[in-house]
């Protein structure tokens, strides 16, 4: 059985592309345009190079075998001219679920150490098929169909919009912490409203629909970036305190491997304002597509999550496919690395039926909670 679980790498296998030989050629040329200066010389002081050698040094904290292989996705979607995918991210969860499926990770195109091509696109739709069409590409490269899509955030969005699309090739959907189920128009706070209202929040709606991504705010520090990265890091997945911290040499991995994702050219964060309005709510909200849904979903949702699991709540009403929604504990939006026991729990749990048929009466495991 294969599970897909975005960035999610067993055997492990993370997936890259096999490049053409005019693509490697303009893989070269880009190298070059981010690696001529020495990283000590460079303002940004990142390159391709760099994201590769930081996610190897992340991924030595696996202790579980696992391979890495490019495959060919083809012409790929518009706007594409270099295209690869690889991993990274999940580290803490490898080991755990390589134990019960064959795990495939990947990053979305152009996020992390994939291939970062010019994004062109000017439209919300046209942006949902640039990263829906990539996938699909992959999955046929690969030929695999009925597996398990995880999707984090963005991921998770991408992911419910790929089932959705091609329900065929999926069998359960586990949407971690999704972004894009509800609607500003519907959703708004009135805090939120408010503050929209003032002069603060009117130029920061001006900066997010001028694509200012706090990813430019990295870059624009050049040799200061990292520092920040790092305190960042190590405040972001400190906050909870349940025994499953980050040991100092993992968060140090993890903040190297953090910042040159981040400081990396531009590509996929520049979707952000096609799929979202300033604060994070969709201009094609799943919440609409509730009764097109037709695989079973697992939402997960650490407790303290910003992202709102009402949003699914609702949605589930209109659902006709199976639908459980697991809040974890002492976790937020990062669950999977924040209390990454009782996130392999949930997970294990919304796959009970694949693990054994036995086990689809099982209850909730102690300390989810079911809502």
């Amino acid at each position: 059985m294969s599970i897909g679980l975005r960035r999610l790498s067993n055997s492990l296998v993370k997936m890259a592309e096999q490049i053409n030989s005019s693509a490697a050629d303009d893989t070269a040329a880009g190298a070059k345009r981010w690696s001529f200066w020495p990283s000590s010389l460079r303002w940004i002081p990142t390159s391709t190079d760099h994201i590769i050698a930081a996610e190897k040094r992340l991924l030595s904290l696996v202790r579980t075998p696992y391979t890495q292989e490019q495959v060919n996705i083809g012409s790929g979607p518009p706007g594409s001219k270099v295209r690869w995918f690889r991993s990274g991210f999940f580290f803490r969860n490898f080991d755990a679920l390589a134990k019960h499926f064959k795990v495939i990770a990947i990053d979305q195109l152009g996020w992390g150490g994939s291939s970062r091509p010019d994004f062109t696109c000017k439209s919300t739709e046209e942006t949902e098929n640039w990263f829906i069409d990539s996938f699909e590409e992959w999955r046929k490269a690969k030929n695999i169909s009925n597996f398990i899509l995880l999707g984090h955030s963005f991921g998770g969005y991408v992911a419910a919009k790929y089932a959705l699309k091609h329900p065929e090739h999926v069998q359960q959907l586990i949407l971690v912490g999704p972004a894009g189920f509800t609607s500003q128009t519907e959703h708004m706070s009135e805090r939120m409203t408010q503050f929209r209202a003032t002069w603060k929040g009117a130029v920061l709606n001006h900066l997010w629909e001028s694509n200012f991504t706090p990813m430019k705010v990295i870059r624009g520090l050049g040799p200061w970036g990292p520092d920040l990265v790092r305190k960042y890091t190590n405040a972001r997945f400190t906050a909870y305190s349940n025994g499953d911290d980050l040991t100092e040499e993992s968060s140090r991995l993890l903040s190297d491997y953090v910042y040159h994702t981040l400081a990396a050219k531009p590509s996929g964060e520049l979707c952000l304002k096609y799929i979202f309005s300033f604060g994070a709510f969709a201009k094609s909200p799943l919440l609409y597509r509730a009764p097109d849904w037709k695989v079973p979903t697992a939402f997960i949702y650490g407790h303290e999550d910003w992202m709102n699991y009402q949003g699914a709540q609702q949605a589930r009403k209109n659902m006709k496919v199976p639908c459980e929604i697991i809040r974890v504990p002492q976790a937020g939006h990062f669950v999977f690395m924040e209390n990454t026991s009782a996130f392999h729990s949930a997970v294990l749990y919304a796959c009970r039926r694949f693990i054994s048929p036995q086990k689809d009466n099982d209850s909730l495991p102690e300390g989810l909670v079911s809502v």
